[in-house]
């Protein structure tokens, strides 16, 4: 199975509780937190929401 490595880039400050809960359950808590997931629809889903917040690569 493919793995994405996901970077936060930007801030959680004053974003929608949503798009903060989002990137935790991601993992992400500080900005330039790195962390790898399988690539599945779910996770996908979940970058996509907060996408603007990220770096994503595929390994």
């Amino acid at each position: 199975m493919a793995k994405l490595k996901v970077t936060l880039k930007k801030s959680l400050i004053g974003r929608k509780k949503d798009h903060i809960a989002t990137a935790n359950a991601l993992g992400l808590k500080k900005i330039g937190k790195t962390v790898e997931h399988n690539d599945t629809p779910q996770v996908r889903g979940m970058i996509n929401k907060i996408d603007y917040l990220l770096n994503v690569e595929e390994l």
